[in-house]
């Protein structure tokens, strides 16, 4: 998204680059959904309404809007930068350097999640901000059913969100493409997390360890190695599961064979995700190289969670980069028709 030397920025614009970058920057999700509820309320809205309650001093009457919000869609009435944008702009450079010539060679991202599921924004606006990156396309990946505390889909309720996902295709009219996809979980047997009909009906599948991660090696190992097998898989993610900074805490790396998990990858064609989340960093660098060595594709993502934290892939880039993968191993460099095609190669 580009920055306030673009041309005059509306109300409901400059709200949502506010938010933009405050998700960006990781701040307090409740400040931030200030800022997004108040673009949607006034985003139906006539422009010439919007002007009028603001020279009336009349936009907090409106749910939704509260006196730091009201301040900011005033300013942009005005055609007046507002003070926290401009602040906000300031500290808006890159996240991480060194990956910079990778960055620009990434079409899209596989792995992010909206408000159906644990993220904090509809589809809509993931898919709105994806393109607005210079995104060709973003997989949606939200959870599977089993992981309750980040409200996974049932095949019902994901059934319905690939509906939502056909009608934002036809309104973007091949400008940009939000593919059909999931985070599955890796259940303690290998197995995926959905049934394998439903599976099937997606682009891209994202297959990650979310519980019993302490489990002992040989266990974990053979669980890790059984969803590569499964031939919905296409990437790994997050495959130690560790936490190395950030207000969750901290969280050691699962214990497996990583030689053979990643031999595995390497054999099936299965994506090693890169996690560009600061906070997990995964896989380690070791691991990563490791991973390189052995033949394996990889795939640059964000696990995003809200739209400004698209842009975290700067973290995955400069990783990439630092160990020397070939861009053309890492399966978002693709054009979205060779990406399907290679998700689809196993099925």
């Amino acid at each position: 998204m580009a920055g306030t030397s673009e041309i005059e920025r509306g109300p409901v614009a400059t709200l949502r680059r506010i938010a933009f970058l405050m998700e960006r920057q990781r701040e307090e999700s409740r400040r931030i959904e200030a800022f997004r509820n108040a673009a949607r309320t006034i985003l139906p809205l006539a422009e010439e309404d919007v002007r009028r309650r603001a020279e009336a001093g009349t936009l907090t009457e409106l749910a939704g809007i509260g006196p730091s919000t009201a301040a900011v869609i005033t300013d942009a009435c005005r055609g007046v930068v507002p003070e926290r944008l401009v602040a906000l702009e300031k500290t808006a450079g890159p996240l991480a350097t060194g990956g910079e010539a990778l960055r620009a060679r990434l079409r899209g991202d596989l792995h992010s999640h909206s408000d159906w599921s644990d993220g904090g924004s509809p589809l809509e606006e993931m898919a709105m901000t994806a393109m607005e990156l210079g995104h060709a396309y973003l997989v949606l990946t939200d959870h599977s059913p089993r992981l309750r505390v980040a409200n996974g889909l049932s095949a019902e309720r994901l059934t319905r969100q690939l509906g939502v996902v056909d009608a934002v295709n036809e309104h973007l009219a091949g400008t940009f493409t939000l593919l059909k996809g999931i985070e599955v979980d890796i259940l303690d047997d290998g197995s995926l997390d959905q049934t394998p009909e439903m599976l099937g009906q997606l682009d891209v599948r994202v297959a990650s360890v979310h519980s019993k991660l302490k489990m002992e090696s040989a266990p974990m190992t053979r669980r890790m190695i059984g969803a590569v097998r499964n031939p919905h898989t296409n990437v790994l993610g997050h495959c130690t599961g560790r936490l190395v900074t950030g207000n969750r805490g901290t969280r050691a790396q699962s214990q497996f064979d990583a030689k053979a998990v990643f031999t595995a990858c390497a054999e099936e064609g299965v994506a090693v995700e890169i996690n560009s989340r600061p906070e997990r960093r995964d896989p380690p660098t070791k691991l990563l190289e490791l991973a390189r060595d052995l033949g394996c594709l990889f795939s640059i993502d964000s696990d995003a969670h809200a739209p400004g934290q698209l842009d975290m892939l700067d973290h995955g880039t400069a990783r990439a980069t630092e160990a020397g993968i070939d861009p053309d191993r890492i399966v978002n460099t693709w054009e979205r028709d060779r990406l399907l095609a290679w998700a689809a190669s196993r099925l």
